[in-house]
């Protein structure tokens, strides 16, 4: 049985890096579009269509299979090893998987108004929302490599300040591009 749990193991890690993959440039690829219509015709249609296929492919070929598979894959290792169930770091690890979940369906939303020209957001706005998943990122990994109570309470607090320091970064990165638009 341990040899079967680790090729579940290892498949349901395989697919949540591919679904990170999928998270970490659908965002990218939303700034693109979105600085693809304050271009002049003809080059914003022809960037616009070259992004929705983009995205398109991206988001039904890679992101949404690995999410299934993902989430399939962890089913069956709880299912197999029920007893993580009644571990605290679970509990929060399972409540940054829905947070996940979540992510993952708003962007999905933000794909449809995409696909339909329905452009609602800013770039900026769009890098901030790019490191949403990064954040899940850092919690989920430090939650099952840590595990311990009293050591992901560390590991949230790092996550706070992985968020301030993105954010400084984001600003910073606004700034260079106000005085250089060709960063």
């Amino acid at each position: 049985m341990t040899e079967y749990y680790n090729y579940i193991k290892a498949l349901h890690l395989i697919f949540v890096i591919t679904w990170f993959a999928g998270l970490f440039y659908i965002p990218r690829l939303f700034i693109y579009h979105i600085e693809a219509w304050q271009k002049s015709s003809p080059d914003k249609e022809i960037l616009s269509e070259q992004l929705k296929l983009m995205t398109k492919r991206l988001w039904y070929i890679i992101t949404w299979p690995s999410a299934v598979l993902a989430t399939i894959f962890a089913i069956w290792l709880l299912v197999l090893q029920p007893a993580w169930l009644q571990q605290p770091w679970m509990h929060i690890k399972l409540l940054f998987v829905v947070l996940l979940i979540a992510y993952h369906l708003r962007n999905h939303w933000i794909f449809k108004k995409f696909q339909e020209d329905d452009i609602r957001f800013t770039s900026n706005y769009m890098r901030i929302w790019n490191e949403g998943a990064t954040l899940i990122l850092f919690a989920v990994v430090f939650l099952v490599i840590l595990k311990g109570t009293f050591n992901w309470i560390f590991g949230v607090l790092g996550i706070i300040v992985l968020g301030v320091l993105l954010m400084l970064g984001i600003k910073l990165y606004k700034r260079i591009r106000k005085r250089n638009p060709k960063a």
